[in-house]
């Protein structure tokens, strides 16, 4: 296990953090292009990580670079419970599915003008499955991830559908969410009407899983709002269960990058 700060990196706001952030995944994208490997990128879904997808995907179409060995695996997803008590993921065509977020500003945006052939595929976009989480958990602990983007929450340092009190050891899961992380994604997914809509569970990967299948970790913090989170984050030497983002403190070659407004007090 680590034990040290995260080098941090200050960016003028959120834009110039996504083309900071989109630089350091081009590298690696490209790097592992040209020896005939995967790239695994570890995705959140949400509004930080935007202009970060944003700046890469102009990288990709300026370069042409092919994506055709590119990897997506988001960190979590929705859940529902059947009247079995079993688990199983949303409707992907829900507004606030992960997979539908994936798929319409992730691989739609990097993929761009670029021929099908060159295109990410669609079968390249992993999503955990509520039915099965630890097939997911397999998969990337085979695969392992290049790099994987995180961001915290801002109220409770949530990360992944990780909150308040998750063990440093869990795995990919289903688990309930709380209150604070439901109402975080009411600002993600603005067609929620109210609290009442957001689901009350999860599948999601487990802190172990991000310290265990990255080969390299970037934290993201984007906002004012993100204040907080900056300052427990980038001070953390370790994982801290009362602010879950703080995993990246465990991370290897972990590194995070805030805008000025996260990463000063007002």
């Amino acid at each position: 296990m680590k034990s040290k700060k995260p080098e941090s990196i200050m960016a003028s706001d959120e834009f110039a953090l996504g083309k900071i952030a989109a630089e350091l995944v081009f590298v690696e994208l490209k790097k592992c292009y040209d020896i005939g490997s995967l790239f695994v990128l570890g995705c959140p879904g949400g509004r930080t990580p935007r202009s970060t997808y944003s700046a890469l995907a102009n990288l990709i179409q300026k370069n042409n670079q092919s994506l055709s060995h590119v990897v997506i695996a988001m960190m979590d997803d929705y859940a529902v419970q059947s009247n079995d008590a079993s688990f199983k993921n949303v409707d992907d065509k829900s507004h606030f599915s992960c997979k539908k977020f994936a798929y319409d500003e992730i691989r739609d945006v990097l993929n761009g003008d670029l021929p099908n052939k060159n295109q990410i595929l669609m079968s390249n976009v992993l999503i955990p499955d509520a039915r099965d989480p630890k097939s997911f958990e397999d998969t990337l602990m085979k695969l392992g991830v290049d790099i994987f983007l995180l961001a915290s929450g801002a109220s409770d340092g949530h990360v992944a559908f990780n909150g308040v009190g998750s063990g440093r050891n869990e795995r990919t899961r289903i688990t309930p969410l709380s209150v604070e992380t439901r109402k975080d994604n009411l600002k993600t997914f603005p067609d929620f009407a109210s609290l009442d809509e957001v689901p009350n569970y999860g599948v999601t990967v487990g802190p172990a899983t991000i310290v265990d299948v990255s080969k390299q970790a970037i934290m993201l913090l984007t906002g004012s709002e993100k204040n907080q989170a900056y300052k427990r984050i980038s001070t953390a030497t370790k994982y801290e269960s009362d602010w879950p983002a703080t995993i990246i403190a465990e991370c290897s070659n972990a590194l995070i990058i805030a805008d000025k407004f996260a990463a000063t007090s007002n």
